[in-house]
């Protein structure tokens, strides 16, 4: 089992991290109102039962189950992978651990700006931000072949509050991955990344359109109703030979 706990570090620019810890004194009444919301959830309830590091795994595990993102033998990697939730269910999906001998193996990379804990059948690369030229060099050395077969996003920027920036600041990184995709994912792969409803979402649709045979926006069940996020989609890469950006 230990063989498959690898963490990998890379170096970064000096980059500040804002973490944000609350204390029960001192909460406003809207953070009082949001620990309430989420003791009550009940995905937040079944993360615990199921052991899943957070809440966000039952997404990737809807969508999953409804387009057949992941399967045995893919390699996967995985953006804003902290704190390890999506990785979990990629591990379990493409066989990872080789737990199922009849199945081919899978490869499953994790990437994110946090540290992320271990875990069995994933390799993680942290501290690292997935639109340095370093962390990109690192991940190609990491990935068989240098390929992936699928590539997973929930990252988010840190949010500022003004809603129309942090969607331009969450739009600019999915597009930084259809850019990194021309040398990452194989012809035929997958890309799913999150992003939230806003003026330039049109923008990444157009340009998942010119790179992907398929792109459908999806909103899982255990993504908030009253949240402005959704996950977009795209099937079928065309191998760069769509239309990319200059």
């Amino acid at each position: 089992m230990a063989g498959h706990l690898k963490l990998v570090g890379v170096p970064l620019k000096v980059r500040r991290l804002h973490t944000a810890v609350c204390h029960y004194r001192g909460r406003t009444g809207a953070e009082h109102l949001w620990l309430t919301r989420h003791l009550k959830d009940p995905f937040v309830k079944a993360a615990k039962v199921e052991s899943y590091r957070c809440r966000s795994a039952f997404k990737l595990l809807e969508m999953n189950e409804k387009h057949q993102i992941l399967r045995p033998g893919l390699r996967v990697l995985d953006c804003g992978a902290a704190p390890g939730a999506w990785s979990q269910v990629a591990v379990q999906s493409v066989n990872a651990t080789g737990a199922d001998s009849s199945s081919p193996v899978g490869f499953v990379l994790g990437v994110d700006l946090l540290h992320i804990f271990p875990l069995a059948g994933a390799t993680f690369l942290c501290p690292a931000d997935v639109t340095d030229p370093r962390t990109f060099q690192k991940i190609l050395e990491l990935l068989p072949r240098r390929r992936a077969d699928v590539i997973l996003s929930d990252m988010a920027p840190n949010a500022t509050g003004i809603r129309d920036l942090d969607h331009d600041k969450l739009i600019s990184l999915c597009l930084t991955l259809v850019d990194m995709a021309v040398d990452i994912l194989h012809p035929g792969g997958t890309l799913l990344c999150k992003t939230w409803a806003g003026s330039k979402s049109h923008l990444l649709q157009k340009r998942l359109t010119q790179e992907f045979q398929s792109t459908r926006v999806v909103k899982p069940e255990a993504s908030r109703k009253e949240s402005s996020e959704v996950y977009l989609l795209a099937t079928q890469y065309r191998g760069g030979k769509g239309a990319r950006r200059p």
